[in-house]
C-alpha cells in the first residue's frame, strides 16, 4: 500500500497517510475539519524489485560496475601467486608409558 500526502487547502496542514490504492481521497482535513484537503502528486519511493530473476545489482552504474571489475583483477591477481611449498615434518605418535598399566 502507497503512502500518500495531503494539503488542506483551508489551513495549510500538510500530512501524509498510508492507504490502499483502492481507498478513496481523503477530503476532510485533520486539522480544521474543513473539506478542502487536496492529494500531492508525490516523487513516490525507489522500485526494488524482489524475487527469483531480479536482483538489485542488476541495474547497478558505470562506474559502480568498473570499481567493482578493476577489484576483481587485482584479487585475481594475487591468488595467482604461489607460495613456496613447505616439507612438513611427519609427527611420530608418542610412546606409551607402561609403568602405568596393571
Amino acid at each position: 500500500m502507497p503512502t500518500y500526502e495531503y494539503i488542506c487547502g483551508n489551513c495549510g496542514y500538510e500530512f501524509e497517510q498510508f492507504q490502499s490504492m483502492k481507498a478513496r481521497p481523503l477530503r476532510k482535513c485533520p486539522a480544521c475539519s474543513k473539506n478542502k484537503l487536496k492529494r500531492l502528486i508525490g516523487a513516490g519511493a525507489g522500485v526494488i524489485f524482489k524475487g527469483s530473476g531480479f536482483y538489485e545489482t542488476d541495474y547497478r552504474s558505470e562506474g559502480y560496475k568498473k570499481a567493482k571489475e578493476s577489484e576483481k583483477k587485482t584479487t585475481t591477481k594475487d591468488t595467482t601467486k604461489k607460495e613456496p611449498e613447505t616439507k612438513s615434518k611427519e609427527l611420530k605418535p608418542a610412546k606409551k608409558d607402561k609403568s602405568n598399566l596393571h
